[in-house]
């Protein structure tokens, strides 16, 4: 339920949206009076979301083949009849593996999702976001900046994106349309827990990710659970980023201490303009 009218009357559209990070930045959209598009391969997970928010549309889609994502930019201007941002989310995160255990077609595979995924949707939603002088926003990651061990495929995709975001910014400045990304640190999400079950030590492997980040905990939690409750220090940053006006094309490669805090909410000041 909508609890603010900032963005009433834009459409949004979020990739990999049923979860983790998607479902947190919907939900963000939501509250602030957007309608929500909510795109995702699974099923169940867009379908419950899309119950449990009013203002949302799920529309199943895998951002790697090129007619569902026609038919997910298609059908969300012919229900809505515009288009005013993309979020740019869907991506995955493989286990752990040294360079000599990776395979050219595992790489090829996570290409196809972390970086051409955002390419495909970015070409179809183009058109439509030149009309409403909109904006796309991208998920990339702090680890496409500094690295990170066995992590060889995803860290290049990710660098990549943050790449093809810089240069999609100044193409799109013409128009009007501003290109950002978001490049998080290590958040809590049902992705990041199965990625740590599957070490030889979660309970170690959870407190590693935790030391990594410099307030000393995990950061964001889109969907908290039972006894895992929202840090409190998210909800200054978050509000001073909500705050932040986008005046033009400008890049941002993800600040430490405070994008990977605040990605739903710096995908509000960012998504749709400013305040």
């Amino acid at each position: 339920m909508a609890t603010g009218t900032r963005y009433a009357g834009k459409v949004v559209v979020v990739t990999g949206g049923g979860r983790g990070i998607g479902a947190g930045i919907a939900r963000a959209f939501v509250q602030n009076g957007a309608q929500v598009v909510i795109c995702d391969k699974d099923e169940s997970g867009g379908r419950a979301l899309e119950q449990e928010l009013t203002g949302t549309v799920f529309i199943l889609c895998d951002v790697t083949r090129e007619k569902d994502v026609q038919t997910l930019i298609s059908e969300t201007v012919r229900r809505f009849g515009r288009l005013d941002c993309v979020v740019n989310n869907a991506g995955y995160h493989p286990p752990p593996q040294w360079p000599e255990e990776t395979s050219a077609e595992g790489f090829r595979q996570l290409l196809e999702l972390n970086l051409l995924g955002t390419y495909t949707v970015t070409k179809f939603a183009l058109p439509h976001l030149r009309k409403s002088q909109g904006n796309i926003i991208n998920i990339s990651s702090l680890v496409g900046a500094i690295g990170q061990v066995q992590a060889v495929p995803y860290v290049a995709t990710k660098g990549a994106v943050t790449a093809m975001t810089k240069a999609l910014a100044l193409d799109e400045s013409r128009y009007g349309v501003r290109v950002n990304c978001i490049s998080p640190g290590n958040i809590w999400t049902p992705m990041w827990e199965g990625l740590a079950a599957l070490t030889p030590d979660p309970a170690a492997t959870v407190l590693q990710g935790t030391m990594n980040q410099p307030p000393g905990h995990l950061q964001w939690q889109p969907n908290p659970g039972p006894g895992r409750p929202l840090p409190p220090d998210v909800r200054q940053p978050a509000l001073l980023h909500s705050r932040i006006p986008s005046p033009g094309p400008v890049c941002c490669l993800g600040q430490r201490r405070s994008l990977e805090i605040a990605v739903a909410q710096t995908c509000l000041a960012w998504g749709l303009g400013g305040p």
